[in-house]
């Protein structure tokens, strides 16, 4: 929880952070201050089996990668998306570049949800049929408007929408660094989420699994937050309370792609200064939780992994826009 001191300096920053822009595909973008952090996550096993009963105990035991909590100075300012990355604001970007999606493009299709579905009769177990070609950016097996976040996107995906969007307007877009998402997840925080400590706070601020969704997935059915948020499956963003920068959907909705490779001990060796991740890997870092994620995977500290080509039906994106002399 925040301390007074750094209540009072979130509540100055967030001043700074209240200023908006909009692009040219309608994405409003919120200004997130310089500043420094504790990023990371050193709570114990005994701390999250009280918080996290259903869950079995070794799953407390593999988030070595959370930590040491170790400090980290944002050297300059920048522009972060309101909102995740909606399915108007990506089609848009489709139709005036011409870009082939990957799960378009390789004709493997990507993951999706069918009412009649078996995990338990598949060779993987997932909870989602794929890959199959019926799937994609356009389909993940259920209705979404234009407002909700786009999912079933790959990294490489994400960076061809930052790279488009930066030749056409002459600004530099990119996906934040890990470290930069989680600063402005936190927002002047400590707890685990920008609500707090307790999972059931996040059915006011994050669209993640709860009785709605879990009537889908009985089996799962200990796992649901205890209450209903109203929706099933992804949520129009922004439709959750923000956190005190005015940032939507930093937890649930969508897994949102960052631009770090992963790496198990990185943050034993993270530069204090701007850290951009190892020099190369294997897998994406992606952040955040899904309409489908259990509390304890929505954490502001906690890491999850793909490699770049993965479209899968909980992923989606947010855009970064860097900042100019004299904003």
């Amino acid at each position: 929880m925040k301390s007074p001191v750094a209540a009072l300096l979130c509540l100055l920053s967030f001043g700074a952070a209240s200023a908006q822009t909009v692009n040219s595909l309608g994405m409003r973008f919120v200004r997130i201050p310089a500043g420094e952090f504790l990023m990371g996550s050193e709570e114990s096993a005994e701390s999250m089996a009280r918080a996290y009963p259903q869950l079995p105990r070794e799953r407390f035991e593999l988030l070595k990668d959370e930590g040491p909590v170790h400090k980290v100075r944002i050297t300059r300012s920048f522009w972060l998306g309101q909102h995740e990355v909606t399915v108007g604001q990506f089609r848009r970007f489709i139709e005036a570049s011409g870009y082939v999606p990957e799960s378009e493009a390789d004709g493997t299709g990507a993951y999706g949800w069918r009412p009649d579905y078996d995990p338990a009769k598949t060779r993987r177990g997932d909870a989602f049929e794929g890959r199959d070609k019926r799937y994609s950016w356009r389909n993940p097996g259920f209705a979404q408007g234009e407002d909700h976040p786009v999912v079933n996107i790959t990294w490489n995906d994400a960076k061809a929408l930052a790279d488009w969007l930066s030749k056409t307007e002459g600004r530099r877009y990119r996906l934040p660094t890990e470290a930069e998402w989680e600063y402005a997840a936190r927002a002047g925080t400590r707890s685990r989420y920008h609500s707090g400590d307790d999972p059931a706070g996040l059915l006011a601020a994050a669209n993640v699994f709860d009785a709605d969704s879990a009537r889908h997935w009985p089996h799962w059915q200990a796992m649901a937050l205890k209450g209903r948020d109203g929706h099933v499956f992804t949520a129009p963003v922004g439709s959750f309370a923000a956190n005190a920068w005015g940032l939507h959907d930093m937890h649930g909705n969508a897994w949102e792609w960052v631009s770090d490779w992963h790496d198990d001990d990185y943050y034993k060796v993270s530069p204090v200064d701007d850290p951009q991740g190892p020099a190369d890997g294997g897998v994406k870092v992606r952040r955040g939780g899904s309409w489908h994620t259990w509390a304890f995977y929505a954490r502001s500290s906690y890491r999850n992994w793909n490699a770049p080509d993965t479209r899968y039906v909980l992923v989606g994106m947010r855009l970064l826009r860097e900042t100019q002399p004299g904003e």
